[in-house]
């Protein structure tokens, strides 16, 4: 029923379209880009929820209070802590490995402000779990979620960063002006 209301929602009552051509392991991340609005966060768990999917994301601790939090937890989400030095990286590495299934989404931008330097922990959770990274871009002028590629990260973190950036490069975010994929 909720698969249905929310293919509903996205594909006919807003007019979104998909166009996934890789395949999705029982263990990968997601890498989506841009994220330029909360809005992209409600089309996310839409977009999941059509597909059938139990997606978890990374979020900023500071939007797990009463009574957020709870219902974030319970929807996939974990708590990010910016201030901490943690080895949360590698935790969710050890965490991927041992599961059967794993399935996280993170925006690398790591903020909806326009940030060239893009968070690279999704690239080294993923090297050191050896699990794809797909490529998710959403592009609000086309009313597209696309992934049309995905790469299990080598260790060449310079050089995939740069093919990753490129990837999203023609997307256009709600609010494009906050995006940039950076000096390549």
């Amino acid at each position: 029923m909720l698969k249905k209301f929310c293919g509903w929602l996205l594909y006919r009552h807003w007019g979104w379209t998909k166009e996934v051509t890789v395949d999705h392991p029982d263990k990968y991340i997601i890498c989506l880009a841009p994220h330029t609005s909360n809005k992209d966060f409600l089309l996310g768990q839409l977009y999941a929820h059509a597909e059938g999917w139990k997606i978890n994301f990374l979020m900023k601790k500071e939007w797990f209070f009463w009574p957020l939090g709870p219902i974030f937890k319970r929807m996939g989400g974990i708590p990010v802590y910016r201030s901490k030095h943690t080895s949360m990286t590698d935790n969710l590495a050890e965490t991927a490995k041992r599961a059967e299934t794993f399935r996280l989404c993170i925006t690398p931008e790591g903020t909806r402000s326009l940030n060239p330097e893009w968070k690279k922990g999704f690239y080294f959770v993923a090297l050191k779990a050896q699990i794809p990274v797909l490529l998710y871009g959403v592009d609000y002028e086309r009313r597209l979620i696309q992934c049309t590629k995905s790469l299990i990260p080598t260790g060449d973190v310079d050089k995939e960063m740069k093919e990753i950036k490129l990837y999203f490069k023609d997307f256009k975010g709600k609010h494009p002006e906050q995006f940039t994929i950076g000096e390549i």
